[in-house]
């Protein structure tokens, strides 16, 4: 610097362009980590378990994963459309089981109470019909008595497992036609549990993106007073989306029931914990408002893979359950901090 010559001022505009281009920065690494990160942890993981074991990334591993994650997911889509809706339902894991017990008996002894004999498809319906009616009794509660969601559906909880204990005896069913365990089968090398999830999985996207069920769905979880003073009939949606929710636990009941081949009144315990997790894990907010399909998909993904990981790794089944419990703690902080 030449004598006397005074040094550069210090721009303040210079410097509060430097913190914006910087803030900027990083709020787009935020977004691009809130978007992504389910991917990148996905893949995190995957790569930490073909590093400790030389199985994982075989054909037949990662179908079997596949085939782990179906279930799952198929329970999780419905609770995605609950969620969405700032709800919660509690019951889908003994939905799952009383679907699949009545669906097991009705092959095995006929229709309920008036047991007419019936094919297994006839069977299934009737499955199918019982998480129909519980999804929709929860929604009737919820709605008519303006309960909590989640205290009604945790009440279902024990009432459907009772039911299922009743209705069974507390006995397990075995012994179902071909066509039924085929659904348990595989197309190709594919699990038929993963293709029905897949299709499934499908479906809801569409309906969320593209349909008014779908737009009602977000508008009721974004703010229920204004969705209710724009004319949405709130009530009659959330039924409808409580009764789906059942459908889908139906679903996952009588798939259940054909893979184990074994219709068990205390199957399905604790599914309802992994739904979640896998539904908040992949970006839906329990607060409601947000939510997809492929982020609920993709977190059952990550629940079945440290599931399967940890089995080829040789983790005994209680530190299994104690990484469930701290994915779950994580997915809903990681919802904090979205909403944040």
């Amino acid at each position: 610097m030449a004598d006397g010559q005074e040094p550069p001022a210090f721009s303040a505009e210079a410097q509060v362009g430097s913190d914006v281009a910087l803030s900027g920065r990083r709020s787009r690494l935020t977004q691009f980590l809130l978007r992504y990160g389910i991917v990148l942890a996905l893949v995190a993981l995957g790569a930490v378990f073909a590093w400790r074991s030389p199985v994982f990334l075989t054909s037949e591993n990662l179908l079997q994963v596949l085939l782990q994650a179906s279930v799952n997911i198929i329970v999780a889509l419905g609770m995605t459309f609950v969620i969405i809706t700032a709800g919660i339902d509690l019951s889908v894991g003994s939905t799952a089981a009383l679907s699949g017990m009545v669906a097991a008996t009705t092959m095995s002894t006929g229709l309920p109470i008036v047991g007419i004999a019936v094919s297994w498809p006839v069977a299934v319906l009737v499955g199918l019909l019982t998480g129909v009616l519980v999804g929709f009794a929860s929604g009737v509660i919820v709605t008519s008595l303006r309960i909590t969601p989640f205290i009604v559906t945790l009440g279902m909880l024990s009432v459907v497992r009772g039911l299922t204990l009743i209705y069974s005896g507390g006995r397990p069913v075995f012994g179902f036609p071909e066509g039924f365990t085929n659904l348990a089968g595989t197309i190709g090398p594919v699990p038929t549990p993963a293709i029905i999830a897949g299709i499934l999985a499908i479906i809801s996207a569409f309906v969320l993106r593209f349909t008014r069920l779908g737009e009602y769905t977000y508008a009721i979880g974004g703010n229920e007073e204004a969705a209710r003073l724009s004319g949405v009939p709130v009530d009659r949606y959330k039924i409808a989306i409580y009764t789906l929710c059942g459908a889908f636990a139906a679903v996952a009941g009588i798939v259940l029931t054909a893979r184990l081949r074994v219709a068990e009144p205390n199957a399905a315990s604790g599914y309802e914990l992994d739904a979640i997790a896998a539904t908040v894990m992949g970006g839906t907010s329990l607060f409601g408002g947000e939510g997809t399909v492929v982020g609920t998909v993709i977190g059952a993904l990550i629940i079945a893979t440290l599931r399967n990981g940890l089995n080829l790794l040789n983790v005994q089944a209680y530190y299994q359950q104690l990484a469930i419990g701290l994915v779950i703690i994580l997915a809903v902080a990681l919802d904090r901090f979205r909403q944040r």
